[in-house]
């Protein structure tokens, strides 16, 4: 059976969760749409996000890749048009490093564009009433670098997989008793946003 790949972050910024790690977890080893869902948890730090993707990747040989990321202050789902060669760290990560205009890829193309459906990905989600919209910008942090290192492997190494990423807002648990109040979407409703991805990239590469 052919899989996709989910990842999820582990938590940052002083946040006890992440979203997206809980998120790809409820999805793990689902079958959606003849797709078996395979998973991982990233850290957030520099290189090494990227690193483990592609140790996933060599390890499953997916059809398909969503690396899925928080966005918190997001209202909705945002599933991610490009990715920039740009690291400038608002916050250190994980391990304290604090990248300034740097590259992800030295000598890199400036941007890559998500292989995924993501207009359709996001007709989808909002015909099930999914809050979602298409997002043209990935930030500058690890998200951004994990979806620009993830497409530089893929087209480097020549390889028929489809990827791209998704940004998906604060759960409730983040949310509740905030000052001042943050925008945010319950983890089931990010889980049904994430399958209907999934469903509508199956239904892509079945075309």
């Amino acid at each position: 059976m052919s899989k996709i790949l989910l990842t999820g972050f582990e938590p940052f910024g002083g946040e006890k969760v992440n979203p997206s790690e809980l998120a790809v977890k409820e999805l793990a080893g689902k079958t959606i749409s003849g797709l078996e869902v395979v998973t991982g948890v990233i850290p957030v730090v520099t290189k090494k996000c990227i690193d483990e993707t592609v140790k996933l990747i060599e390890e499953y040989s997916p059809v398909a890749v969503i690396n899925v990321g928080q966005a918190g202050g997001r209202m909705e789902i945002s599933v991610e048009k490009v990715a920039i060669n740009v690291k400038d760290y608002r916050i250190p990560d994980n391990e304290g490093n604090q990248l300034r205009y740097a590259p992800v890829v030295e000598d890199g193309p400036a941007a890559y564009f998500a292989t995924i459906p993501v207009e359709k990905i996001v007709d989808n989600m909002v015909e099930n009433v999914v809050p979602s919209s298409v997002s043209y910008t990935a930030g500058t942090y690890c998200c951004n670098e994990v979806f620009y290192g993830v497409s530089s492997y893929i087209h480097t190494n020549n390889l028929k997989i489809l990827n791209g990423f998704i940004h998906i807002p604060f759960i409730l648990e983040q949310a509740a008793g905030a000052k001042p109040p943050r925008p945010s979407m319950s983890l089931d409703t990010i889980v049904k946003g994430l399958e209907i991805a999934i469903d509508t990239v199956a239904e892509y590469i079945r075309q």
